[in-house]
């Protein structure tokens, strides 16, 4: 498939060669498995507290299986994936990763021990490999390339709508059936989903409107055209920065929510889910229609306004941070929390477009997975670790232990001493604040992206017309 467009009606959403209808399907299938992909995700954040107390864990290794245990085999199976995708059958790709990773969901539920939860988590992360890049290179190929932000954002709803629906059904089901009934019930119907995607969704490689094989580049060539696209990893490392806080705070905000307000499983649970939700999805579709729109004028919008709205968002994080605690303290807090959510969501439909733009078309899912090998081994990796290993080492300093060691020893999991739940609320707290600070770099980077961005995608669509 090539960009040409001009023969399209202006308002046509589908690319040549593809019925708007049959997009349309496309992209709403793949929102949902998009969708469950965070649920599987995101599920154990919100169990967290019930985890740790029956397998006996601490912060440091609760933050490891939403972080590291996770993103290993996510972020360096995403490259050798991304290439097959360059070649192979997209959706047979997705389908055959949704299978994977529901299924291991499902088995996390079995788990007796940490070191078995931590084996499963890994399974989850291979499976959820496959997902994104082959999407990401399937949708560009299904829609006009003006309106492939707000196709790629759309898309990018489900991390706030995955996110809902793994809090909220995962506070539901644990509080009346337990943690586990949580994993079995979110992880079976992916395998099902599959079955769905696999039969219907459309490969426009096996219509004949893809490039052909013969114009596919290696991954030393397609490294090499990265490379010379500065904007390219500014861009990525913008928004690496944003996705470590998103990663590393909303796995414990709701334990903040639990530790320094009081708020109960399925309270906080539901409660957070749904500011996710409207907050998550308003930043996202905002974020893709402004792009669309002022990109027209001004490609730099791409990467000017994640800034802007990363900046915004700063304040009232801080507000939520120190908060009092009090009656209805926690719904304050989710109110404050909103801003930030909706702001730092901004950036998937502008930046995802900008580097769907930045490469040839037959080097699109490559650069989706070197973006995401980076951003998931920084951020998704560290960012929950990071917050989880601060949290122990600041409760232990609150506690007045020699160090985090010391501080387990005196306070093990599950305790009810409440000298102990003071320093670990205390320690939380402070973690989230240090970890914040790195929304400085990320303010650099898209700034650095915007002097390079004009220039990196007027070169990207010669060289495509030039084939």
């Amino acid at each position: 498939m090539t960009d040409a467009t001009a023969a399209a009606p202006a308002n046509k959403l589908a690319a040549p060669g593809l019925s708007d209808s049959s997009v349309r399907y496309g992209l709403y299938l793949l929102l949902v498995i998009y969708t469950l992909n965070f649920v599987d995700r995101q599920i154990v954040a919100v169990l967290g507290e019930d985890i740790k107390r029956d397998l006996r864990l601490d912060d440091t290794q609760f933050g490891l299986l939403g972080g590291l245990a996770f993103a290993v085999f996510y972020t360096v199976l995403g490259i050798p994936i991304a290439r097959f995708a360059e070649r192979g059958n997209r959706v047979g790709i997705i389908s055959a990763a949704l299978a994977v990773w529901s299924g291991f969901t499902a088995l996390c539920g079995t788990a007796t021990s940490f070191t078995q939860i931590l084996l499963f988590r890994f399974g989850v992360g291979v499976g959820e490999a496959g997902c994104t890049p082959p999407a990401h290179s399937l949708i560009s190929d299904y829609v006009k390339p003006e309106k492939r932000a707000s196709a790629l954002a759309l898309y990018s709803m489900g991390v706030p709508i995955g996110t809902f629906a793994g809090f909220a059904l995962g506070a539901i089901i644990a509080a009346n059936f337990g943690w586990r009934a949580a994993f079995y019930l979110v992880g079976v119907p992916g395998v099902l989903l599959a079955l769905l995607a696999f039969f219907t969704l459309k490969e426009p490689r096996k219509l004949g409107l893809s490039l052909p094989p013969a114009q596919k580049t290696s991954f030393a060539e397609a490294l090499r055209e990265l490379s010379r696209k500065p904007s390219y990893w500014f861009a990525v490392f913008g928004a690496t920065t944003v996705s470590f806080l998103g990663y590393g705070h909303a796995y414990f905000l709701p334990a903040f929510l639990a530790r320094t307000h009081g708020m109960g499983l399925q309270e906080r649970g539901v409660s957070f889910a749904f500011m996710v939700l409207f907050a998550g999805v308003l930043g996202t579709w905002a974020g893709g229609k402004i792009a669309d729109h002022y990109a027209k004028r001004d490609v730099r919008a791409y990467v000017i306004l994640p800034a802007i709205a990363f900046a915004l968002g700063a304040p009232f994080f801080l507000a939520a941070l120190f908060w009092p605690a009090g009656a209805n303290s926690g719904y304050i807090v989710l109110l404050f929390l909103a801003v930030p959510t909706a702001m730092n969501s901004v950036w998937y439909g502008p930046v995802y477009a900008a580097i769907q733009g930045l490469v040839k078309p037959h080097t699109r899912a490559t650069a989706v997975a070197v973006m995401f090998f980076i951003l998931n081994l920084i951020a998704l990796g560290l960012g929950p670790t990071a917050v989880g290993w601060f949290s122990d080492f600041f409760a232990a300093g609150n506690f007045g232990a020699a160090d985090a060691g010391a501080f387990k020893a005196a306070c093990p999991p599950g305790t009810t001493n409440a000298l102990c739940l003071a320093a670990q609320a205390e320690g939380l707290r402070m973690s989230l604040l240090v970890t914040a600070s790195v929304v400085l770099i990320g303010l650099v980077c898209f700034w650095l992206a915007s002097r390079t961005i004009r220039k990196d995608l007027a070169d990207a669509q010669l060289a495509a017309q030039q084939g």
